[in-house]
């Protein structure tokens, strides 16, 4: 018994060893390294012109990927769940397929297709429309990393439920929106908040992908995330510390969120 309290203690003092090296630690630092010299530092650094535009670029990129990926995934799910057809397997391969490939590789991906000299975009440069190195290409980098997280979510839902309830409600003569409105989605509404939470918290953070299409101008075409990279590069330290303990303090809050909805998803609906 002494021998098996001894190992559950020293595989804890490893756990804890390692999550601090790697996170605990490093987190700390970098709230350090932002307010070691004072709060209005921080705000100083907080106010800086290419902070408040990484900021406002982030933002918007967000409140585009965000709804484009939402749509698709509902939609995706919906079809997957609800439609047997050749190449089921196969859509959910490729729905996966930024889980299993670099960020870097997707962004390499998308300037081979949209660069000047990629597939299409000569052809939208001649028409007077930027991908790489503009707010599409960010906006494309972001949904294409994000891609699986609400279909992933939602898919287990719609499959454990079934469609019974569907079928009953189409019986009874409501339209495919009232369906989709008052029933399907009631029911998978943890799930589908669970994902968005997932890829709002991706969104934020992205940045391998993001840094391949946007060119990483500083003040221009520059993420938070990619701005962190720059300032430091730039010796604005306390300026990277700043948005670094930004974007911590939204993973962090992403995270009490996933909680909260993991707790409220498995408390009996009344």
């Amino acid at each position: 018994m002494q021998t098996n309290k001894s190992k559950k203690f020293i595989l804890i003092g490893l756990v804890l060893v390692y999550l601090s090296l790697v996170l605990f630690i490093p987190a700390i630092y970098v709230f350090y390294g932002a307010f070691n010299q004072g709060i209005n530092t921080f705000l100083e650094a907080l106010g800086r012109r290419e902070f408040q535009q990484a900021l406002r670029l982030t933002l918007i990129t967000v409140a585009i990927a965000d709804p484009l990926n939402i749509i698709f995934g509902l939609c995706a799910a919906w079809a997957i769940t609800h439609k047997k057809f050749r190449g089921r397997t196969f859509l959910l391969s490729v729905i996966d397929l930024p889980f299993s490939i670099s960020p870097v590789v997707a962004g390499l991906m998308l300037v081979l297709l949209y660069g000047r000299n990629g597939w299409f975009g000569g052809w939208l440069e001649a028409i007077g429309f930027r991908v790489i190195f503009a707010l599409p290409g960010i906006v494309l980098a972001t949904s294409l990393v994000t891609l699986p997280f609400v279909v992933r979510e939602v898919i287990p839902l719609m499959e454990e439920i079934g469609q019974e309830q569907e079928v009953a409600a189409r019986t009874l003569g409501a339209s495919e929106w009232q369906i989709f409105r008052r029933v399907t989605l009631p029911s998978i509404r943890w799930g589908l908040i669970y994902g968005v939470v997932l890829t709002n918290a991706r969104s934020l953070g992205e940045f391998g992908a993001v840094a391949v299409v946007s060119g990483s101008i500083l003040g221009r075409t520059a993420t938070l995330p990619v701005f962190v990279e720059l300032a430091f590069k730039n010796y604005l330290a306390t300026a990277a510390f700043a948005a670094a303990a930004i974007l911590a303090l939204i993973g962090i809050a992403s995270l009490v969120a996933k909680e909260i909805l993991a707790k409220l998803a498995r408390q009996p609906t009344i």
